[in-house]
């Protein structure tokens, strides 16, 4: 089993950059793949990044890809999030979580933290 707590979230202006982190305890956090969502209010949750195990394979949501950067520290039991370049439209609460056998974009994971809020102005 993993447990996962987001922090970084708040608010920030077009252009600006914010930093996601997942927090995880459980001993399959370093075997675990791991991803982030977003989710709309009235919307369905949507594939942001996911990265393997060991850090070596990343996927990209087209709406990210070149301005957000997925990492991992297993030695550390974290996941970061860098955002760059923040747009209005990337407002939305942000998942962690974590799947057993292998990278995702589809939100089929195993283990989910509570959200954290990105909030974005124009």
């Amino acid at each position: 089993q993993v447990t996962l707590v987001e922090s970084g979230g708040g608010l920030v202006q077009a252009g600006g950059s914010l930093r996601l982190s997942c927090a995880a305890s459980g001993r399959t956090f370093s075997t675990s793949a791991m991803g982030w969502f977003r989710q709309v209010p009235g919307k369905e949750r949507e594939f942001v990044a996911t990265i393997s195990w060991s850090g070596g394979i990343t996927y990209y949501g087209d709406s990210v890809k070149g301005r957000f950067s997925i990492s991992r520290d297993n030695a550390k039991n974290m996941v970061d999030l860098q955002m760059n370049n923040l747009k209005p439209e990337d407002t939305a609460v942000y998942y962690c979580a974590g799947r057993r056998y292998g990278t995702s974009r589809h939100d089929d994971y195993d283990y989910w933290g509570q959200g954290t809020q990105v909030t974005v102005s124009s």
